[in-house]
Formats: C-alpha cells, structure tokens, sequence
C-alpha cells in the first residue's frame, strides 16, 4: 500500500520524512538549492550516508516518475507537483 506525504516546507529547515525502501528505513531530506533555484531530494540512511541526491522532478497520477529507479529494486518515491505530495511504495 502506498504512503503519502505531504510537503510542507518549515521555515528555516529542510522538509524532511522517514521512508521505508526496499524493506530499509531511509531519512528523504528535500532542500532549497539557492544557486540552483530548485528543491532536491536527498535519500540518506538512518546514521546519515547519503545514498541518492537528485532534483525534485515532478511526475504525475497517470505517468508517475520513479525519484529512485536504479537504487532501490522494489520500491518507488515519486513527486506529485499537482497535488504536492510525495509517494512512497515497499
């Protein structure tokens, strides 16, 4: 069953949320890039090394955009711009 979170960014601090990946919990941490001028998404473990970083790309309900293909095997974390969410499927 998926999960869904919704983006709700904090004032002085990057938004971030626990997810479980491939059976694995993961911290996913989304950041303001000011030089860049975009969000990223950053996939870490839990004592903090850092698996993936790669912009927020948006996907939608009918053509969902996997953040994590070729890193995790079953799992999915896809960005929805409309709808600002994410969602997590094991």
């Amino acid at each position: 069953m998926p999960t869904v979170v919704n983006f709700v960014q904090p004032p002085s601090a990057a938004f971030s949320f626990q997810a479980t990946l491939d059976g694995n919990a993961y911290t996913v941490s989304v950041p303001w890039n000011l030089y860049g001028q975009r969000y990223y998404v950053l996939v870490s473990t839990l004592s903090g090394t850092l698996v993936v970083a790669l912009p927020r790309i948006s996907g939608t309900t009918a053509n969902p955009l996997n953040l994590v293909a070729g890193y995790f095997t079953n799992s999915t974390l896809w960005w929805n711009d409309q709808n600002q969410q994410f969602t997590v499927t094991p």
